[in-house]
């Protein structure tokens, strides 16, 4: 299970390349916004909650107990600069100690973005200045992925 907690930016484009990477490496994925997500049983897989707002985070606290016989990945979209490329950026306080809670065996912040697309007046604000762009690398995600089915084959 993929799951993601916001449906615009980069964190839903991180969701959908993890899930079409696990299909593509033979796992039967599922992507959902975290706020749908009310029960994990019926998955023994992983759940990588994303963009640690609000929904993220009270889909962890409603799955704690699940989460914690199963393996637990997290991910965040970041900068919204090439920052995240160049060196592992940790989780904010407040992810790690949900990391700390869940037992989630890492965390990985991938670049951000904001472009045109993106609904809201900060984010039309600085694309309009020049400072929005994506910066979600899909190579990167992959190989994140690709380190985690291998995880996961073995937990089978």
């Amino acid at each position: 299970m993929v799951a993601y907690g916001s449906k615009h930016g980069a964190t839903r484009g991180i969701a959908d390349e993890i899930g079409r990477t696990l299909q593509a490496d033979g796992f039967e994925a599922v992507v959902l916004p975290a706020d749908v997500v009310s029960d994990v049983s019926g998955y023994d897989g992983a759940l990588y909650a994303g963009h640690w707002n609000g929904k993220a985070r009270r889909c962890a606290r409603r799955n704690a107990d699940q989460l914690r016989h199963r393996p637990v990945w997290l991910f965040s979209s970041g900068p919204i600069d090439s920052s995240a490329e160049q060196h592992d950026i940790p989780p904010v306080p407040g992810v790690a100690r949900r990391m700390k809670k869940l037992g989630a065996r890492e965390h990985m912040t991938f670049g951000g973005a904001v472009t045109a697309e993106t609904p809201g007046r900060i984010s039309r604000s600085l694309v309009r200045h020049g400072k929005g762009g994506d910066f979600r690398n899909p190579e990167r995600i992959q190989d994140w992925d690709h380190h985690i089915g291998t995880e996961l084959g073995t937990t089978r």
